[in-house]
């Protein structure tokens, strides 16, 4: 299967709500999902306008992350889409541990949203599509900590332990449209 084809297909579709079609990548940490986010950025926009959130622009720092307040924003976000309207979205900056920053969202012909959680229930109701990438914890741990440093390897074994839970509370992967293996 070409992912790229199988989603040009489904983006004949009118979105759900709105005019901003939607798909989102999530998996755990390390899957892929920035790298995943970019192919499809460069394969599918040749003749539409894309938007593309990273939803480490979102998360509240570690403890925070993937919570009520990531739900909230993502709901805020969809929710002004709907009505076409922009959505000025608070960005997180990691080295002050603040949300200093706004980038403006608004109306596109796709919206690409990759991260941990962002397929959870309420992105479901705007996407066309969800991908889950499959990744062995071990090895999404062994690639974030080289990509990142060693350092966060503490705040990462608790990062896998919160992203476990929301994935088993929401059923993230038994609800994506995609589900593709990222090794072997």
């Amino acid at each position: 299967m070409n992912l790229v084809s199988a989603l040009e297909d489904l983006l004949t579709q009118s979105p759900p709500h709105g005019s901003t079609r939607v798909i989102a990548i999530d998996g755990r940490a390390g899957a892929g999902k920035t790298t995943l986010a970019h192919e499809l950025f460069l394969g599918l926009s040749s003749n539409r306008l894309i938007t593309v959130i990273h939803l480490d622009e979102i998360y509240d720092g570690w403890s925070n992350a993937l919570g009520v307040h990531l739900t909230e924003t993502l709901s805020r976000i969809f929710e002004s889409l709907a009505r076409e309207e922009s959505f000025l979205l608070p960005v997180y900056n990691w080295a002050t541990s603040s949300f200093d920053s706004e980038r403006e969202i608004s109306p596109c012909d796709l919206l690409i949203l990759e991260g941990v959680g962002s397929s959870q229930a309420v992105v479901r109701e705007f996407a066309l599509a969800t991908i889950w990438l499959d990744i062995d914890p071990a090895l999404g741990l062994q690639r974030v900590l080289e990509r990142d440093g060693s350092g966060i390897s503490e705040k990462m074994v608790h990062w896998q332990r919160d992203e476990e839970e929301l994935f088993i509370r929401d059923r993230t992967r038994e609800n994506a449209l995609f589900v593709l293996s990222t090794i072997g």
